[in-house]
């Protein structure tokens, strides 16, 4: 298991990389919002790791096990970002959110997750349940229209 950090700056290299297809310094200081001195001392650990290629001044690469670690964040992060999207939390909050959660819950709860938001998105184009849910959201109470009086 990676730390939080170590996992983070695989996940925007990641990212960089997919937008991009290369991936530099200023790039991660800016997506990361740390410092470029900060960001060439982990690259350079990541690097010693077997995760990256570093090379100062031409950019980094993931390597094969780093590209794995970076894509399997990646994809917990948008997981738990589509799940915290149907409980109506905004993209800015859930983003953020998504980003602490990504490497505090389980791969069992991950799975459930991922489970969960498949079948959301699977389910006929607006379930009743989704709009009964966002009534409640405003109203605060539950209204089954199959109660008896």
């Amino acid at each position: 298991m990676y730390s939080k950090s170590v996992e983070d700056y695989l996940e925007a290299i990641y990212n960089i990389v997919n937008r991009k297809g290369y991936a530099r310094t200023k790039d991660l200081s800016r997506e990361l919002s740390v410092s470029p001195p900060s960001v060439t001392e982990m690259l350079k650990k990541l690097d010693e790791g077997g995760l990256v290629n570093y090379e100062r001044y031409s950019g980094v690469t993931l390597t094969k096990k780093g590209g794995k670690i970076g894509r399997i964040v990646k994809t917990k992060h948008d997981t738990i970002k589509k799940f915290l999207n149907i409980l109506l939390i905004s993209d800015k909050t859930a983003d953020r959110d998504a980003c602490n959660l990504e490497h505090e819950l389980s791969p069992e709860t991950i799975e459930q997750l991922t489970n969960f938001v498949r079948f959301v998105e699977k389910a006929p184009m607006y379930p009743k349940w989704l709009e009964h849910f966002k009534e409640f959201c405003i109203s605060r109470e539950y209204v089954c229209e199959h109660a008896e009086s």
